[in-house]
């Protein structure tokens, strides 16, 4: 009588230690980070159409067309897989991501030089997707920080931490970090 209650007991206190939600945080760490790539994706395959649109009305921007597209295809040759994200991968997905980003801003300030393309409905159309889109990767970021955040503190955290150094050798996920220069200093708007 004594066995059996005792490995029930031993069942209980394994269950509220982590056994389960070590793994499953884990998992929605890579399905949070996976969204991010998802949206980084989105961002991507919008950029031929903007850039396209743009080339229609803007022939005398070719080199801001041209840093657009090699940033695109720089940012899309860059992929981490959820099982080698680390500190040095993601630093190099976020450059190519900001090169991308810092492109693609370069383009709308060159787009305000031309009337005829802002008043282009496709032109409005896509800008306003790729806004869109800005704001769902920052959402999904934010998601996967939330998701790092719990992941991390399930495994360095007791008594899920005792679990982990037990049973999962888990270590900490990697947290994004601003890639933009000055990016804690707000930007100055002249006129």
């Amino acid at each position: 009588m004594r066995k059996p209650s005792l490995l029930l007991l031993a069942l209980l206190s394994s269950a509220a230690c982590g056994v389960q939600a070590i793994p499953a945080a884990g998992n929605a760490v890579d399905a949070a980070w996976a969204e991010v790539q998802n949206q980084y994706q989105r961002r991507a395959d919008l950029v031929p159409n903007l850039v396209a649109t743009v080339k229609g009305f803007a022939a005398q921007e070719s080199s801001v067309l041209e840093a657009v597209t090699s940033a695109r295809a720089k940012a899309t040759s860059v992929t981490i897989s959820p099982e080698k994200l680390d500190d040095a991968s993601l630093k190099q997905f976020e450059a190519a991501q900001g090169e991308l980003g810092g492109a693609l801003s370069r383009l709308l300030v060159a787009s305000e030089r031309y009337p005829d393309l802002k008043s282009n409905q496709n032109f409005r159309d896509l800008q306003t997707t790729l806004e869109g889109t800005e704001n769902r990767i920052g959402i999904a970021r934010r998601r996967y920080i939330e998701a790092v955040q719990a992941h991390n503190n399930l495994i360095s955290v007791p008594p899920s931490s005792f679990t982990n150094a037990l049973f999962y050798h888990r270590t900490p996920k990697p947290q994004f970090t601003a890639t933009a220069e000055n990016a804690e200093k707000p930007p100055q708007v002249k006129f």
